[in-house]
């Protein structure tokens, strides 16, 4: 007799580190991971869009994600690299420290972000721990992931403003 194991619906997750934290994201939003380049900047736009870039003929935004949550700006460096992402049907590109890893969690990992008094309830769509290569001398169980809800960082609704 052969046992199976149900376990609640399981994703992938992208972690990268941002300001030393670790983050994750929705692989299925995940279109490709680039080297930082210096983008070309835009007048009137808020201070977290550092312009745009030509992705292979389609122009997207570049956005500070330290800057977007409120941190202290990413000074770019040899491991900095931008996640090109769909949010809302529209592609922007964010700035992070380093990619981590590619994870996989089932829902019933997921926590819910605590309730408290956010700027943007929202943006963090959850907590998880997992396991990824930016915390190798952590313990067993992992480092705390903040899981991002993209859309609710409404980045591109800025975009069409500034437009």
């Amino acid at each position: 007799m052969t046992t199976t194991n149900v376990n609640s619906a399981e994703r992938k997750i992208v972690t990268f580190t941002l300001s030393n934290r670790i983050f994750g994201i929705d692989m299925s939003a995940l279109i490709e991971i680039r080297e930082w380049e210096e983008p070309t900047p835009l007048p009137g736009v808020p201070g977290y869009i550092k312009g745009v870039a030509n992705l292979r003929g389609t122009v997207i935004p570049i956005i500070g994600l330290a800057e977007r949550l409120g941190w202290e700006p990413s000074v770019p460096h040899a491991r900095s690299c931008i996640l090109v992402v769909v949010s809302d049907g529209k592609q922007a590109g964010f700035l992070v420290d380093e990619v981590a890893d590619i994870v996989s969690i089932s829902e019933n990992q997921v926590q819910p972000a605590p309730d408290i008094d956010l700027a943007e309830p929202g943006v963090v769509a959850g907590l998880v721990k997992a396991q990824t290569r930016a915390q190798q001398d952590a313990s067993d169980e992992g480092a705390m992931v903040l899981l991002l809800d993209l859309d609710a960082l409404n980045v591109t609704r800025q975009l069409d403003l500034a437009a």
